[in-house]
């Protein structure tokens, strides 16, 4: 099984392009970088991050395009592609990303935003408390789906 569930920060506004031909796509690329806990380095310091490439296709890439940007938390979930090509100095290069199925924030609006505050919705007019209307008894109204 090939499945993969990571949340960090975009570490630059997405770069994205279109496809060209028949069917034109978004292809959106970003980086996350994706907090390591208590892994040390060979010398030592310890590794705060690792940065993963992450590619988006379709109403997904125009989506990252629209709404995603430097700083930003997200949660991405996709699959692992990995490959390999020759580059210009004749030297092989590895090459690991994942092909985004879902993405969404991870964060309110106004924590994105640097507020530090979550997002807090109005009590609607009527309600006691717990987010329900507060119904009198023998309220007779055939639109209620109980009595």
């Amino acid at each position: 099984m090939n499945r993969v569930i990571l949340m960090g920060r975009l570490t630059r506004d997405p770069e994205v392009r279109y496809s060209q031909g028949e069917r034109t796509m978004a292809i959106a690329r970003y980086t996350l970088a994706v907090d390591r806990r208590g892994r040390k380095s060979q010398d030592g310091n310890e590794i705060t991050a690792d940065f993963i490439n992450c590619v988006s296709f379709d109403k997904t890439g125009e989506f990252a395009e629209k709404y995603f940007h430097q700083g930003m938390r997200v949660l991405v979930t996709g699959r692992v592609q990995t490959g390999s090509y020759i580059n210009k100095d004749g030297i092989k290069v590895y090459t690991f990303e994942v092909i985004v199925d879902e993405q969404e924030f991870a964060d309110s609006k106004n924590d994105a935003a640097g507020s530090g505050q979550p997002l807090q919705r109005p009590e609607p007019a009527g309600a006691i408390g717990d987010g329900f209307m507060n119904i009198p008894n023998g309220l007779d109204d055939p639109d209620l789906p109980f009595s």
